[in-house]
């Protein structure tokens, strides 16, 4: 049922032409990519990389994507395979992508936020590798710390359209920054190697006078600034037809994800009754004995992978591991996903997620976790982001091994929640059943919070207070991910879109098939190709091309509405 890719890319030169331009392509992408709170898009950067959003740089990114996307749609894909054909798609989605940073959500333009995801957000990415931080690794991050006041100047030429609950955010999220970083300082100091460790204080108090005078810059500029932050329904369908490849309209993906929310509460209510005589979960004693549990988890999650015959795990796998919360990276810990899932080159390396203390007031996930670490370990260990993605990454397509698509990395994690509820591992704790059956009113929700948040139904306070009310969740969490989804239209719907287009997509496999499916077979295709988009999968597994197709009526008219403003198209042809 696998299907190898052909040996068309040794013969084809066309294939042989996409191939190399998408080495360059993500050779190129690696340097100018955003850096993201997200986890997904996290990308190895060249050596010595810095965030450089200059005048200069940005017309150069501008000129480079002409060039790549006129070499794209020059390529000839007649007589391809699917496999190939996909793979053309994958670099189509890629290039629309960056098209959709410069020039649609523009956050470069529009959003305080992103400046300080290009400076604190790459600091705290930079210390989510585990020790060591011999030379090399503490000159790339003393050079980082020591460009932030120039990034901040950038900052500052480029925010012309900036809005004003974005930049309330900024403001508060700059809230006592000074005193965070001086505590990065004193305990990353003694841990730096090299001759650069000695400018370790120096440049993060550089650094911190550099944020407040960004902070007091932002104050003093918000108020007559523009409040709506919505896209707009056009500009979301033309994300979700270029860059996700997803075949929906905004208004199908609210009620796909309103269905599965009456589902998923429903279910909460049945296992709530069903459990109504048992003691609640309780949170772990301490921290250690949290970590110890995970440990024996991972591993018997892997055993149980195998005993069930769901999915092929690797010997070569390594594995995902939690560990406490450094003192270095506590007090940045609230700036994205405290975990390190390694990369295409540190496939011999553990995965890590680092972890909080037990308490009564952590966050929405930290809390779960706490209880039973197994939810959000299916969903960002084993089977779900740290396995996915090292199975992809050590695909032999290299166009493959780089694309990402959140929908498709996002969707894998929660189906992997669902997939292991149903195949039985949480059935030694019937309480364990209700937290799965809230992340998945969570993920529903958040589509719904990402449409009106995109086309203009909702403010940011709104959403928060949405999400706080029906989930329910806590007031900080809430308001995190809001702002998180209005700065990032298209991420929220990852999760439940992706969910419902496996699910399709497993159903379709065993109907076509029938006594050829095989399970094992089915997520050991769906995991190795888990970045491509789950409606080209759908195509190169099974040939069903009405998804593909709704796709590429899209790409047509958005073709026809170039023409109509002058641009000439080039003779890319659609196979």
């Amino acid at each position: 049922m696998l299907i190898p890719l052909p040996d068309l890319f040794a013969q084809n030169t066309g294939a042989t032409r996409l191939r190399d331009l998408s080495q360059r392509f993500w050779t190129w992408r690696a340097a100018n990519q955003p850096a993201s709170g997200d986890d997904i898009p996290r990308i190895e950067r060249p050596k010595d990389w810095t965030p450089d959003w200059s005048a200069e740089a940005v017309a150069a990114r501008r000129k480079a994507l002409a060039a790549f996307e006129g070499e794209w749609r020059s390529v000839d894909t007649t007589g391809w395979g699917r496999a190939e054909q996909v793979d053309y798609r994958l670099m189509g989605s890629a290039l629309a992508r960056v098209h959709w940073e410069l020039d649609v959500t523009r956050g470069w333009r529009r959003n305080p936020l992103f400046y300080l995801d290009q400076t604190v957000g790459v600091l705290h990415q930079d210390l989510l590798r585990p020790p060591p931080f011999d030379s090399a690794r503490t000159s790339e991050l003393v050079h980082r710390l020591e460009r932030i006041p120039r990034t901040l100047e950038e900052a500052r030429a480029n925010l012309t359209e900036s809005l004003a609950p974005f930049t309330r955010l900024a403001v508060a999220s700059l809230d006592g920054m000074g005193p965070r970083l001086e505590r990065v300082g004193k305990a990353l100091g003694p841990l730096l190697e090299g001759p650069d460790a000695t400018r370790l204080a120096h440049v993060l108090t550089s650094a911190s006078a550099a944020l407040e005078q960004y902070r007091r810059w932002l104050e003093q500029r918000t108020a007559g600034l523009p409040e709506k932050t919505a896209i707009g329904r056009d500009a979301y369908l033309g994300f979700l037809r270029s860059v996700a490849l997803v075949p929906y309209a905004p208004e199908e993906l609210v009620r796909m994800a309103q269905q599965d929310w009456s589902r998923s509460v429903a279910f909460e209510a049945y296992a709530q009754q069903r459990n109504d005589s048992l003691p609640k979960l309780e949170s772990f004693p301490t921290l250690p004995a949290q970590l110890a549990q995970e440990k024996e988890d991972e591993l018997a999650i892997r055993r149980y992978l195998a005993a069930k015959d769901l999915i092929s795990v690797p010997a070569t796998l390594r594995h995902y591991r939690t560990a406490p919360l450094p003192p270095y990276l506590e007090p940045l810990s609230d700036w994205g996903v405290n975990d390190d899932l390694t990369s295409a080159t540190r496939l011999s390396e553990d995965g890590v997620s680092y972890r909080p203390p037990p308490a009564p007031d952590l966050g929405y996930f930290y809390s779960a976790s706490a209880k039973d670490p197994r939810p959000l370990m299916v969903h960002e260990g084993i089977p779900g982001h740290y396995m996915q993605l090292a199975l992809a990454w050590a695909h032999e397509d290299p166009i493959r091994r780089h694309y990402y698509d959140s929908n498709s990395n996002e969707g894998i994690g929660f189906y992997a929640e669902e997939m292991m509820l149903q195949a039985g591992l949480f059935d030694d704790r019937p309480r364990t059943r209700e937290i799965i059956y809230n992340f998945m009113r969570l993920r529903a929700l958040r589509v719904e919070v990402d449409v009106k948040l995109a086309t203009g139904e909702f403010t940011i306070p709104q959403a928060a207070d949405y999400l706080e009310t029906s989930v329910p969740m806590d007031h900080a969490t809430a308001s995190t991910e809001a702002a998180f989804f209005a700065a990032s239209p298209g991420q929220a719907i990852t999760y439940e879109i992706g969910k419902l287009q496996i699910l399709a997509f497993l159903t379709d496999a065993r109907q076509h098939l029938g006594d050829r499916f095989s399970l094992r077979s089915f997520h050991d295709f769906l995991w190795k190709n888990g970045n491509v988009p789950i409606a080209l999968q759908r195509w190169e597994m099974l040939g069903l091309d009405d998804e593909v197709r709704i796709l590429d009526k899209a790409g047509e008219r958005a073709k026809g509405r170039k023409g109509e403003k002058g641009e000439k198209e080039k003779g890319r042809k659609i196979p």
